[in-house]
């Protein structure tokens, strides 16, 4: 079975994550950050898994340690998840529009950490800082130990904007998944 659950405690925040790959898309987010379990409702849809999200930070202080953490619990929870790798698509690249938007994303479940974002997000929704969405995908990839290029080619509108790129990441995460052989999918034998 591709599932796992991650609890993560700290002094700023106290997450926990149920995963489970093979879903329905199914699931729902609790973090306090409206706009945010709103970005993750669309992740955990669009990319195909099923996802149990709970988030309590300290969000009198603001939003930042809360979305950075659930990306570094979320993260640990697909590398937990996916074990060796073994018969995993692996690669991923998927454009999407959002209205006025279009972004793509490049994804590598590599083993392998990197994030490159191009995005300019700045201002609020609700909530929720723009910029956090960075933070996210960053504490994600590295969590994740995933290669992830996140490239938001235009847009005017940040909700628009922020709900393209995370549904051009679920979409490309629902893609890299998709389990296609029985081999770890490496040259080297391991990833």
């Amino acid at each position: 079975m591709r599932e796992s659950t991650i609890k993560r405690t700290t002094g700023e925040t106290d997450i926990s994550v149920k995963l489970r790959l093979d879903g329905q898309g199914a699931g729902n987010a609790d973090t306090g950050v409206g706009f945010f379990d709103h970005m993750l409702g669309l992740f955990i849809k669009h990319s195909g898994v099923s996802a149990q999200i709970t988030a309590k930070g300290d969000l009198q202080v603001d939003a930042h340690h809360t979305v950075e953490d659930v990306g570094i619990a979320l993260g640990q929870a697909f590398d937990k998840a996916l074990g060796e790798r073994r018969g995993i698509r692996r690669y991923a690249s998927v454009t999407i529009p959002m209205d006025e938007c279009l972004c793509s994303v490049a994804l590598d479940l590599s083993g392998r950490p990197y994030t490159v974002f191009n995005a300019q997000l700045y201002g609020r929704c609700g909530a929720f800082d723009m910029e956090l969405t960075e933070e996210f995908v960053r504490a994600l990839a590295v969590n994740c130990r995933a290669t992830i290029h996140v490239n938001l080619h235009y847009g005017t509108n940040n909700h628009h904007k922020a709900e393209c790129v995370f549904k051009a990441l679920a979409r490309a995460f629902g893609v890299a998944l998709e389990v296609v052989g029985n081999d770890i999918p490496s040259t080297k034998g391991t990833l």
